[in-house]
């Protein structure tokens, strides 16, 4: 069993808007050094484990690919701090980069920073807001977590069925309701969009026949 409410409470959630780009960060400390930490988010074989099969050009100019998600190009990379990315859905318009920053904390643990710059269709974020991306960084970040002390969710598309993911997705769409708010939007707003996001990754139960 995952605990839901400490999971949540121990990321950092932020939200920013320059009129043309948004930006979503997630932050989280691992207890584990640094070189742990960039390993496990930059070794494809560790990749597969908590998050996604990865395949591509892994370099600096090559072109990576994740197993029915995002692809995109490595545009930066500084071992065991840094890498940047580009992030690409589909044919999805406009740029988007996903940046992630290590740092060696106190007594062998890592700060993470994520960040997540992207241009959004207005359309798009006028109904869901930050937390259409940010409620899959916070599965991302937890899985890491997970896989870095030992542990697992096991088959990722059956565990995001149950209520333990579904209450999961549900606080972290509202915690990204809430940094919506922190960084400016109106609190009815900012809660609509929340709820749409929620609606979206966690879909009520068909009826019982």
């Amino acid at each position: 069993m995952i605990d839901i409410i400490d999971a949540i409470k121990r990321a950092g959630r932020q939200v920013g808007d320059d009129g043309v780009t948004k930006t979503i960060t997630i932050t989280r400390t691992y207890d584990a050094p640094v070189e742990d930490v960039w390993d496990a988010c930059t070794t494809p074989e560790r990749i597969n484990r908590w998050f996604l099969p990865v395949t591509g050009d892994l370099r600096v100019g090559g072109r990576y690919q994740l197993e029915g998600n995002a692809g995109g190009e490595i545009l930066h990379c500084e071992p065991p701090r840094l890498l940047r990315i580009t992030w690409t859905m589909g044919d999805a318009p406009g740029r988007s980069e996903v940046e992630v920053r290590l740092t060696p904390a106190a007594d062998d643990t890592t700060d993470l920073r994520l960040r997540h710059t992207a241009e959004v269709p207005p359309e798009f974020w006028s109904q869901f807001g930050p937390g259409a991306v940010g409620v899959g960084w916070d599965l991302t970040v937890l899985g890491l977590g997970l896989h870095l002390t030992g542990g697992a969710v096991g088959d990722h598309r059956a565990w995001e069925q149950s209520e333990e993911a579904r209450q999961f997705m549900t606080m972290s769409g509202e915690a990204w309701g809430v940094a919506h708010e922190a960084a400016g939007a109106p609190p009815e707003q900012a809660r609509a969009m929340a709820a749409n996001t929620i609606a979206f990754y966690v879909p009520a139960h068909p009826p019982q026949t």
